[in-house]
């Protein structure tokens, strides 16, 4: 009998080459940061309370019912989907077949990972707007494609695109634009303007746009305008949300895509290989949720605008140079005015200095130099956490 060749070990990585650049997620860092040293995680955007107290029960309830407690069928039960379109008509006047039109995902992050493998191939250019959710980059790598950061520059208290910039990223291997609005981590909403002239610069040169729309609840100043209700980009355009931001229920991970019957068979033919379904129970509260009152959001809008401009005058009488956000759970800071430049460093230090984990904007940048000085804190937590976390970053001035 032949002997068998044992490769060396390290003759070749076992990582596939195109995740090797990401690493461990600096939001898993972070975490783990904070639960080291017992600091205050304002760095993870995850809420500190719950949702709903009828939301939850309605999970409850499917549970027990045995609604979900076994396969739910692969493009969502039909009562999300439904519950679904009746948002996509109420908020903005988007008409979407239930039953075609609409795929529900293991939240938003499997919906980005999906249509990126469904509809780029290797070669195929994406635009992103930097700096982005760091899965934008890791999906585009595992598709094969190439990401074309096209930057966000702070200026005047906020973030800023360039159309100009845009527009000359464009090249004649584009496929898509992925966009986040409101943006995270900046917290930028892009307005009509601006996506009145990104939906014309689509159909000029033909482009496919993919559009994270999970903050589209939390939004202090200007409105969420889907880029799918402009001309000719209902055709072009699929829509990403989920229910965790708005409901608080990040745990569940209940996302969902609406597009055309064939955009959504696309990113349905990537995502049956993916998860196949999940998060069935919930998938039948979260339905019941989205038919919440106006009240509801009206209040989480509210309550999350006290928020920002509670830890935004904290930050900003520690030291911290603040670019309000106009929408989402985030505040950037630029911590050059405390003397320092590197915000890896600055945030890695931070929880045996006050106590407090924050994460550096740079880790959502492919040109790193141009997120160095500027950190993110979350404010989807308790006031009283959020006062805690002030108390502490004071000693920053000391």
């Amino acid at each position: 009998m032949a002997a068998m060749t044992v490769r060396e070990p390290g003759s070749r990585p076992f990582l596939n080459r195109r995740l090797a650049e990401f690493g461990t997620t600096i939001f898993a860092e972070m975490s783990a940061l904070a639960v080291r040293t017992g600091a205050i995680n304002l760095g993870q955007g995850f809420p500190d309370t719950d949702g709903p107290d009828e939301v939850r029960e309605a999970a409850v309830r499917a549970l027990r019912d045995g609604r979900g407690n076994q396969y739910p069928p692969g493009p969502g039960v039909p009562e999300l989907r439904t519950a679904v379109t009746e948002h996509q008509l109420k908020r903005y006047g988007c008409a979407y077949d239930p039953d075609t039109e609409v795929l529900v995902t293991a939240g938003a992050t499997e919906a980005i990972a999906a249509a990126l493998l469904a509809l780029v191939e290797p070669g195929d250019e994406v635009i992103a707007l930097e700096p982005y959710y760091d899965s934008y980059a890791a999906c585009i790598g595992m598709a094969g494609g190439t990401r074309v950061p096209v930057t966000l520059r702070p200026r005047d208290g906020a973030y800023h695109l360039d159309l100009d910039e845009l527009r000359d990223a464009v090249t004649p291997r584009t496929r898509l634009i992925l966009l986040n609005t409101p943006h995270n981590p900046t917290g930028t909403v892009l307005s009509r303007a601006e996506l009145a002239a990104i939906a014309e610069l689509a159909v000029e040169r033909d482009l496919l746009v993919v559009t994270d729309e999970v903050y589209e609840h939390l939004v202090f100043e200007g409105e969420h305008l889907p880029i799918a209700t402009f001309p000719g980009m209902r055709e072009r355009t699929l829509t990403i949300s989920s229910a965790g931001k708005t409901f608080s229920f990040t745990g569940w991970k209940v996302g969902w895509v609406t597009g055309t019957p064939e955009l959504v068979t696309a990113v349905r033919s990537a995502k049956q290989y993916l998860t196949y379904v999940a998060s069935g129970p919930f998938q039948y509260a979260v339905a019941e949720a989205l038919r919440l009152p106006d009240t509801y959001f009206d209040g989480l809008r509210a309550d999350l605008r006290a928020k920002r401009d509670l830890l935004s005058a904290g930050l900003t009488a520690a030291g911290f140079e603040v670019y309000r956000p106009a929408g989402t759970y985030f505040v950037t800071t630029d911590i050059r005015p405390l003397g320092e430049s590197d915000g890896f460093a600055f945030c890695r230090a931070l929880p045996e200095r006050c106590g407090v984990v924050a994460v550096p904007n740079a880790v959502f940048y492919d040109h790193r130099e141009q997120g160095a000085p500027f950190v993110r804190f979350a404010f989807c937590k308790r006031t009283d956490v959020l006062d805690e976390a002030i108390e502490r970053l004071s000693d920053l001035r000391k």
